[in-house]
């Protein structure tokens, strides 16, 4: 893949602003079809910054308390699409509920409409439901299309679970579709279609943005939500799963809720970002007192995840109880024995040494160690499997990511480190939902036509193929076929 840097202001506000990038006809030009099966107009799309959402039905509604609903803020612009679009699409996870459905710019007159991000967390699904009925109760609103049109595409262990439940709520079609072929879509969708989507990060360099090479095959997925899963994608329709680990999104979170005050994911990556990693770690300068250079490793590097809690734990225990018993030392009188029942014991003292042990801590220190130790994992698993099948360009995905800097440095840092600079890690600024959106696309509505069906046996290749060989890239493009 090629690489742009883009200037120094949006590089350092880029993860907390997510500015709106603008894009040209030549940048559309440059892309592959993408392998799906719905006809979308994606001229001119840009993904829009989060101080200029539109005023919609669906911005109206309001969720209930605690629900754990989000809108994603960063939705894709498609000023030159017409086609009235009657579905939505929901990936539902172990956590989290993803949410993708088009709309019309309100109160516009112009063209186009804007694909939308909205998430919930799993628990909380009747909100969700709640959300997607209000959808279709504004369909006409939104999207130009009648309430009774609708269609739900569902993917994700929850579209299997809940099926039944949408579609009592709703009265509608619930599509479930296949997990895995959903990411594939969704994660091709944006690498070839939406300019400034992709990218690169490192502490130095914090963002660079990536145009796709004109074969993007063969790639590794590793999508990180619950747990995690590793696929090598060798084509549209040529995946596998090749690996995973139970240890993902939904352990870091657990993990935290019992060790920390943190109420949802949100607030322990808020915790994480302000944590030093440094006062629950075991370093390897704690250990050599510098760098370890002839393996290079940094004094910095972590040698043990919350390595130094045990001995600090003894540390702070043997303190309280030797203050303990200086406070409650008594003597007896020459002659008498002390009253055992008047006695203030070593056992007596454990709760206040346990007050000081845990005074230690801090909630966004043990956030930060328990972030990078988790990452950490993934990262070399990632690198593993990227290695025993000489893949060289890994993607991660999922909504465990979430856009935070710690995170995407610990899993750049991990393939490059463990690759010695061979391999290459890429984000999405739309990391959660792949999955919707590949459900979202898998969306075959009679009246949007179709070149080359996602069914037809060999069509999706063969138009990859032309595409990579040149042919049909004269004149400008007005809509691609997904």
């Amino acid at each position: 893949m090629s690489t742009e840097q883009p200037d120094q202001t949006a590089a350092d506000s880029v993860v907390a602003a997510r500015p709106r990038t603008m894009t040209s006809v030549a940048e559309i030009d440059s892309t592959i079809s993408h392998p799906g099966s719905v006809r979308i107009n994606v001229k001119g799309a840009f993904i829009v910054d989060g101080s200029e959402q539109p005023t919609t039905p669906a911005n109206g509604y309001v969720s209930g308390n605690g629900s754990g609903s989000y809108h994603e803020g960063k939705d894709i612009r498609l000023p030159n699409h017409t086609a009235v679009v009657s579905h939505i699409a929901v990936d539902i996870g172990g956590s989290l509920a993803k949410l993708v459905y088009f709309s019309r710019e309100a109160h516009s007159t112009e063209p186009g409409g804007r694909l939308n991000f909205h998430s919930f967390e799993t628990e909380h699904i009747d909100e969700c439901i709640d959300f997607m009925k209000h959808l279709k109760d504004n369909a006409l609103a939104l999207n130009g299309s009648k309430p009774n049109d609708l269609c739900v595409m569902a993917t994700g262990g929850g579209a299997f679970k809940y099926h039944d439940r949408i579609r009592k709520a709703l009265g509608v079609d619930v599509l479930s579709e296949d997990e895995m072929a959903c990411l594939i879509i969704g994660l091709d969708f944006f690498i070839t279609e939406i300019p400034r989507e992709v990218f690169t990060y490192s502490e130095t360099e914090p963002m660079h943005f990536v145009q796709p090479d004109d074969n993007i095959y063969p790639y590794m997925l590793v999508n990180i939500g619950s747990g995690v899963s590793i696929l090598k994608v060798n084509g549209p329709r040529d995946y596998e799963r090749v690996g995973g680990t139970s240890l993902g999104g939904g352990t870091l979170w657990g993990l935290l809720s019992l060790l920390t005050p943190a109420e949802n994911f949100d607030d322990m990556l808020d915790m994480a970002a302000q944590g030093d990693n440094a006062k629950v770690d075991m370093l390897v300068g704690d250990i050599y007192g510098t760098d370890y250079n002839k393996i290079g490793l940094k004094s910095t590097a972590i040698a043990s995840s919350f390595g130094k809690v045990f001995r600090m734990k003894q540390e702070a225990e043997d303190e309280a109880e030797d203050q303990g018993n200086v406070a409650h030392e008594t003597t007896a009188p020459a002659g008498q024995t002390l009253d055992p029942s008047n006695q203030t014991t070593n056992r007596s003292s454990r709760p206040s040494s346990r007050a000081a042990k845990n005074s230690r801590f801090s909630a966004c220190d043990v956030s930060r160690s328990l972030l990078y130790a988790i990452s950490n994992n993934i990262g070399q698993i990632a690198y593993l499997h990227s290695h025993i099948h000489g893949l060289s360009h890994i993607y991660f995905g999922g909504s465990f990511i979430r856009g935070h800097p710690q995170t995407m440095n610990t899993l750049s840092y991990a393939i490059r480190f463990w690759s010695k600079g061979e391999k290459q890690a890429y984000f999405l600024r739309h990391e959660g939902y792949l999955g919707a959106v590949g459900a979202f696309l898998k969306r075959q509505p009679r009246n949007w036509g179709r070149r080359g069906s996602f069914e037809e046996e060999g069509a999706l290749e063969d138009r990859l193929r032309a595409r990579s060989e040149g042919v049909g890239r004269g004149g400008g493009k007005e809509e691609l076929y997904i």
